[in-house]
């Protein structure tokens, strides 16, 4: 019986999710990985050329509800009728920059809480058939989305989706529980990427060894907590 992990990653075309994919195939898993538009993803192509067999690129917008339905659909055909997921990633995420108090948008918003919460909720619960007994669901979250952490105004619309992301996680967790399915909220820090700039202090390798390492750790009991990649607990 083949009991290489099998792990979906969304938003795998850079970043923290293309460096997700790149780990977990250094250790030996499998990976489905996402993106809107893959023939588009060079960098994420060529990690697929490095592997394989190993690593399917698929389409998926994480905002679009019917593109969900087309990879519950096309999923069988990479992990076979019977297989099933280790592991759900929920990367993808969008900042809008440059938001002020009294010019703020409600397409910016709207956009947000699609992509950085809902989007999230809605995929989970469309993969969840394909979710082994036992899999992890990794939300990536961020201590913006903290509000008892919050001292500033800023980056409203990433800020209010990612503490609804948190809520999300913590329902998902109730939903999920009774197969033994542990969902969690971690924060990476401030990373290096094109949405953290080249200013921020965490370096991505580290950030996905963290996340990854807090992935492996985590066991029911730990189901619905919202921590950084120290395993500490982020106040809601």
């Amino acid at each position: 019986m083949d009991r290489t992990l099998k792990t979906l990653v969304t938003g795998a075309n850079r970043g923290l999710g293309l460096e997700t994919a790149r780990q977990l195939l250094a250790r030996g898993d499998r990976v489905v990985a996402t993106c809107r538009q893959p023939g588009k993803a060079t960098a994420l192509n060529a990690l697929a050329g490095e592997y394989p067999g190993r690593l399917h690129v698929l389409p998926l917008d994480v905002a679009e509800p019917a593109s969900h339905a087309e990879l519950v659909r096309e999923l069988p055909l990479v992990l076979g009728a019977q297989g099933r997921l280790d592991m759900l990633v929920n990367n993808a995420g969008v900042l809008h920059s440059g938001e002020r108090f009294g010019r703020l948008e409600a397409g910016n918003l709207d956009h947000s809480f699609r992509v950085n919460a809902t989007g999230p909720l809605l995929l989970t619960q469309a993969l969840a058939p394909l979710l082994a007994d036992g899999a992890k669901v990794v939300n990536l979250s961020s201590r913006l989305g903290s509000i008892g952490s919050t001292g500033r105004f800023g980056t409203p619309s990433y800020n209010m989706a990612k503490a609804a992301l948190n809520m999300a996680t913590v329902l998902m967790a109730h939903a999920l529980a009774g197969r033994g399915i542990v969902v969690f909220a971690i924060s990476p820090g401030w990373v290096r990427t094109d949405m953290g700039g080249s200013d921020a202090e965490v370096a991505p390798e580290d950030a996905v060894a963290g996340v990854l390492r807090q992935a492996d750790a985590l066991g029911t009991a730990d189901s619905g907590r919202f921590i950084g990649t120290d395993g500490r607990d982020i106040p809601w």
